[in-house]
């Protein structure tokens, strides 16, 4: 059985209490990284600009187009904008598969309330059910997200954060361009916009992360969202088209060497038995 030992003094009991970080395994871990050639895991950095801005009647999301594996692009056309029902649409920056997975559950989840109740979903329902998702995994489910619907209460727009926290807010942006995007919102934004002003303004917004941000890139892609459903202008801008194109040149016969050449003689068969002769 194990004794417990009572503190002595106040002091005992004060370092006892104290908490904060311990370094007891720093020296371990600096050996295991020098002789067994450990490393801890290191975090992959994304890079992503979504953004999106609440009007008088409507919603408008925007995104950019680039998806990133550490320092290489993996997608220069990806899309960002996902449909999670007829009248809620969301922007995703994180994990692409999680953000794919994630958005379809959501997708599924709400068709299947939708033909339970007879009713259309609302915007809250689906912030609900994606922060407490969320906070259950505790952040190891990369999504970010600025979702924003239309329903029988009004237009509405949410940020949500990876472990489960929420926003109600007029206007947002996330991901890494999200500074630059968010210096062109705070400074043009109005309550009083229209559609095309909000489509004009989210879609600046997101070329001041393009051109800011290394991780941010591609194409301007825009969802309108209003009580009669949304519409996903998919490459409404495209300000890093290529002016130049390098003319193809085929490499010249033998670039390759051959090391074995062999020549089959095929047949075709119409019936019957065929005998294959060495």
């Amino acid at each position: 059985m194990v004794a417990v030992r009572e503190p002595e003094d106040y002091l005992e009991v004060l370092q006892s209490q104290r908490g904060g970080f311990s370094f007891e395994l720093c020296k371990r871990n600096a050996h295991l990284a020098k002789q067994a050639s450990i490393r801890p895991p290191a975090a992959m950095k994304s890079g992503t600009t979504i953004c999106g801005v609440q009007l008088k009647d409507a919603v408008v999301l925007a995104a950019d187009t680039r998806a990133t594996e550490g320092p290489m692009v993996a997608d220069k056309n990806c899309e960002k904008l996902h449909y999670i029902a007829n009248n809620i649409f969301c922007a995703g920056a994180g994990t692409a598969a999680d953000l794919e997975h994630t958005t379809q559950l959501m997708e599924s989840q709400m068709e299947l309330l939708r033909l339970a109740t007879g009713t259309q979903p609302r915007v809250c329902t689906v912030v609900r059910r994606l922060s407490t998702m969320l906070f259950k995994y505790q952040g190891y489910v990369g999504c970010a997200l600025v979702l924003g619907g239309v329903d029988v209460t009004g237009p509405h727009l949410y940020q949500i954060y990876p472990h489960g926290s929420t926003d109600m807010l007029p206007f947002t942006t996330m991901g890494s361009g999200s500074l630059a995007a968010m210096s062109i919102l705070e400074s043009e934004y109005r309550e009083d916009l229209t559609v095309e002003e909000g489509k004009a303004l989210v879609a600046k917004a997101i070329r001041a992360g393009i051109f800011n941000d290394l991780g941010s890139g591609g194409n301007v892609d825009v969802c309108v969202i209003t009580k009669d459903g949304g519409t996903i202008l998919r490459n409404m801008e495209k300000p890093n088209e290529r002016k130049f194109k390098a003319q193809y040149k085929g490499f010249p016969k033998g670039t390759t060497p051959v090391l074995k050449e062999d020549i089959l003689k095929l047949c075709t068969v119409e019936s019957g038995d065929v005998t294959m002769s060495g």
